[in-house]
């Protein structure tokens, strides 16, 4: 954004049109409002352009909810049997939230259909997160089941979902939306240069996109758990920026590689913390981007040019000194996809077993090597990433970032070289193979 604005000071023809759903309009129409002696005084156009949202119900606990997940369950649970047909969508924190609720779900409503199969319809529970495979994420569009006896209520669909489902997609059928008021959110401490997962409160941007879910094929409800005192004192109006609980050292890579020397006084619309900018210029410093005036060396400027992580840039490029650039670049690219490793809640162990066969003991990093060459010997084998318990969609991907690197490795020169084509050279096998693997 702060590159945008420097860009239509300079070019007064440029139009910049910034849209979302949940965007604070009127931080932005302030930030973009440029003027210039002799300029219009009128700020930036602010447009709402409604959806076609049908009115939702919104209903708060009396009192505060001890434990959120097992809340939301009996609310799933009531509005099954207590409301008219439609689905349900519950937002939950993660993947073994999820599945646990889910599971849970399904066993409750299946007790309530054995002990009066009359009073309620049967019960389809799908859970949705990103980790989730391609086909399963799919179910969520299916049909909800139909009534078991003519006469009978009908079934109904519960989604239990990550806030993936908050603004990204919109399911057909949903009438009913529980907000249990949390979501896991991306931290970043700078001084143990540590990145987690918190559990923390949404904001009421989020409680209200969450809410507009219910309203979206016909009027609908929205059950927070959590008291209307809570949601007006509590709950921030707007999710933090992700700038304020980043590592920015790949940002401060970029900024230094366009030329911008004062980190602190650029123009950023949510400025971070001067102790985050400082450790992210100690990093880089320690790296050998920055130097210790803090000008970007000719190391640091081809660590720019690559879509990584500074470390794991800089670990590539000087790879080769070591004859080992083919096997790292392998370990770049699965280290930058989503987690590999498959573990569905009914086949634990024998995910686990199939782990352990690709496991290697001298740690995580030469285990991903391994599980990306017993991939790509097995290629012709559709089911090898099913019977192996590893995700297929991740490690095309790894192979893609992989191929990718590589481009960007002949562009900078980097040889692509390994040990193995050392040792065949020393013992005159050597042939030119791309990943360095024996097919």
């Amino acid at each position: 954004m702060g590159l945008l604005k420097t860009l239509a000071k300079r070019r007064p023809d440029l139009k910049i049109i910034v849209m979302s759903a949940t965007l604070d309009a009127l931080k932005f129409q302030s930030y973009f409002s440029l003027h210039q002696p002799g300029d219009d005084p009128s700020p930036a156009p602010l447009f709402k352009v409604p959806g076609r949202t049908h009115p939702v119900e919104v209903f708060y606990t009396q009192e505060p909810e001890p434990d959120y997940v097992e809340a939301a369950i009996r609310t799933v649970l009531m509005i099954h049997r207590a409301e008219d047909p439609g689905d349900i969508l519950l937002f939950l924190t993660g993947e073994e939230e999820i599945e646990d609720a889910c599971r849970k779900i399904k066993l409750e409503a299946d007790d309530l259909i054995n002990t009066d199969p009359s009073s309620v319809g049967p019960l389809m529970c799908v859970p949705l997160y990103s980790s989730l495979p391609p086909q399963q994420q799919q179910r969520i569009f299916d049909a909800a089941p139909k009534a078991t006896q003519e006469g009978y209520p009908p079934g109904r669909k519960v989604v239990v979902s990550t806030n993936i489902a908050e603004t990204s997609l919109t399911i057909d059928g949903i009438v009913y939306v529980v907000d249990p008021g949390f979501s896991k959110q991306k931290v970043y401490n700078p001084r143990i240069r540590v990145e987690s997962l918190l559990v923390s409160p949404i904001s009421k941007a989020s409680a209200q996109q969450r809410a507009g879910r219910a309203g979206r094929t016909r009027p609908g409800k929205c059950f927070r758990l959590y008291t209307e005192k809570d949601f007006i004192s509590e709950l921030e109006e707007q999710t933090h920026p992700e700038i304020l609980r980043s590592n920015l050292a790949n940002a401060v890579l970029e900024l230094a590689k366009l030329g911008i020397k004062d980190l602190v006084r650029f123009d950023y619309l949510d400025a971070p913390a001067p102790e985050t900018l400082m450790r992210a210029l100690e990093l880089l410093n320690y790296l050998a981007a920055l130097d210790d005036e803090g000008e970007l060396t000719p190391l640091g400027s081809i660590m720019a040019e690559f879509p990584l992580d500074p470390q794991l840039a800089k670990m590539l490029i000087v790879s080769p000194e070591f004859k080992v650039s083919n096997e790292i670049l392998t370990i770049t690219a699965m280290l930058s996809v989503p987690n590999i490793w498959l573990r569905p809640p009914n086949q634990r162990a024998a995910a686990d077993q199939a782990k352990a066969m690709l496991t290697v003991p001298e740690g995580d990093h030469l285990t991903l090597l391994n599980v990306f060459n017993n991939y790509y010997q097995n290629k012709s084998d559709r089911n090898w990433a099913w019977n192996n318990f590893v995700s297929a969609r991740a490690l095309a991907q790894a192979e893609n970032v992989r191929a990718q690197l590589l481009r960007n490795m002949e562009k900078f020169e980097v040889d692509c070289i390994s040990l193995e084509d050392e040792r065949k050279r020393n013992t005159g096998e050597f042939k030119t193979e791309r990943f360095g693997i024996e097919t």
